[in-house]
């Protein structure tokens, strides 16, 4: 490696997730899933928030998520070309409700094992190697009705039981797993994260916390059961990164900032580390959060702690102590993480800032606070694509915006030294907007015919974007510098 290319055995490739690309929601035995009835429009938040109870699809709604772009019947083609773009990597997640359709079946969906299976073996047959996350904003229906999602205990044997099913039919054919993808989304979107949806009068704070620390058993139990039926096998975590900037120099702004942080870290500190830090214990404390920890949990969290530190990143993000600075400055954008503008930076249409060295910042912080490797599964530029007249899609907004954070990840590793295993690219092919729930909002490489009425071809096509980073993989980043 030298300051020009990323090293030998880089990781390059791009992320998609089932519930976003696969549709076919009620083919071939699976499920009802959490995000299965998360419709687009006005209600999207509400109900991803659990702040709106919706578990079944209810008439008058749109659901993205049931046909999707139809991965499952078009996988080949779409691994196809993520092997002419010269993939070394390809993030993706397992729904569960394919395996176990209730969510805690004895006996798994035969139809669902070997849909995954074809999938993993068309991988390799190009020589891609599959990362897999095991609940990517996905709990069954059924467990939901049953048990109100991830606030019971009883979920974790549910977990192990998909997670066994899982590991035993592609032990020979996924080494790279993360368990829950932005599991640090559950204190924002309740229900999408954790299938949790609050009644009236319900302690949210006691709800969440409880049921986040029956993911990070469940998490760290998964990683214990990977190890012992996949030698060899590697098991990160994974959050929704992004540091938090002091609006100003006032001190109650930087503290503002590094307790937001917290909110971040509290779950990866414990999947990195094994237990949970003295300050997450001290705001439980002061919360009034009591009675979730049970004999035997400090040991199991003690004995799954993770491989890597995986991470999403698209943006910083900026606070203040101040609540009418606050309101003044408010970011419009996402929906989720509540910031302030900072004047230093350019945004997306959808209204999230641009920060290329904000991920040099990032990788930084993570590396100083975990010392393990990282690995980069989510970053990417959301936009309104225009197809012109001979199907072509000039998105130089997106070259430039990618170039600019490999770059700063370059930076990283080559100036700073850290250890970054690889960049997947998220929504390598256009796919439905998680946040949104939209099509225009569009990420990929490779443009997919259909709008956010549902109308369209499904036809593939590449886009400019496709053979620049094609370009970026050959060269091992050389090309950045063209």
């Amino acid at each position: 490696m030298n300051s020009k290319t990323f090293p030998a055995g880089f990781l390059w490739g791009g992320a998609t997730a089932a519930n976003q690309c696969e549709g076919a929601y009620n083919a071939d035995g699976r499920g009802l899933s959490n995000v299965d009835t998360v419709p687009a429009g006005p209600e999207r938040m509400k109900v991803a928030r659990g702040e709106r109870i919706m578990l079944e699809c209810e008439p008058g709604f749109t659901y993205p998520a049931h046909e999707a772009i139809d991965m499952y019947h078009r996988y080949k083609e779409d691994i196809a070309l993520f092997a002419e773009m010269g993939f070394k990597c390809y993030r993706l997640s397992i729904s569960w409700t394919r395996i176990l359709p209730n969510g805690d079946d004895d006996t798994p969906n035969e139809a669902g094992l070997a849909f995954y299976e074809d999938l993993f073996r068309e991988c390799r047959k190009y020589g891609i190697e599959p990362l897999v996350t095991i609940d990517h904003f996905d709990t069954p229906i059924a467990l939901i009705k049953k048990y109100g999602g991830w606030r019971s205990r009883k979920m974790i044997d549910a977990f192990l039981k998909y997670c066994r099913a899982i590991f035993t039919r592609y032990k020979d054919l996924v080494k790279y797993w993360l368990t829950f993808n932005e599991i640090n989304m559950l204190l924002h979107m309740s229900f999408m994260g954790a299938g949790i949806a609050f009644s009236d009068g319900e302690d949210k704070e006691q709800v969440k916390y409880r049921a986040a620390h029956h993911e990070l058993l469940a998490s760290a139990q998964a990683v214990k059961l990977a190890h012992e039926i996949i030698p060899g096998s590697k098991v990160g975590c994974m959050l929704a990164a992004g540091q938090f900037y002091p609006y100003s120099c006032n001190p109650a702004d930087i503290w503002d900032a590094a307790e937001k942080d917290r909110d971040n870290y509290f779950f990866t500190d414990i999947q990195a580390r094994g237990e949970y830090p003295v300050w997450a214990l001290k705001r439980m404390e002061r919360a009034g959060i009591t009675g979730i920890f049970a004999d035997g949990d400090a040991e199991i969290l003690k004995a799954g702690t993770v491989d890597f530190v995986a991470f999403s990143y698209y943006c910083s993000r900026c606070t203040t102590a101040d609540p009418e600075i606050f309101a003044k400055h408010q970011r419009p954008g996402n929906a989720v993480f509540k910031a302030v503008e900072n004047p230093y930076l350019k945004h997306t249409e959808w209204g999230w800032q641009i920060d290329p060295l904000g991920l040099r910042i990032t990788v930084n912080a993570l590396y100083d606070r975990y010392q393990k490797p990282l690995f980069v599964v989510e970053n990417g530029l959301g936009a309104n694509d225009k197809v012109e007249a001979d199907g072509s899609v000039h998105d130089t907004y997106r070259i430039e915006y990618l170039r600019a954070h490999l770059l700063a990840l370059r930076d990283a590793m080559t100036e700073d030294g850290i250890p970054v295993m690889g960049f997947t690219a998220w929504g390598c092919i256009d796919l439905v907007s998680a946040s949104s729930g939209e099509m225009k909002k569009r990420y990929g490489f490779i443009y997919v015919d259909k709008d956010d009425e549902g109308k369209g071809t499904l036809k593939r096509s590449r886009k400019d974007s496709f053979y620049w980073y094609k370009g970026v993989i050959e060269s091992d980043g050389a090309s950045l510098d063209e």
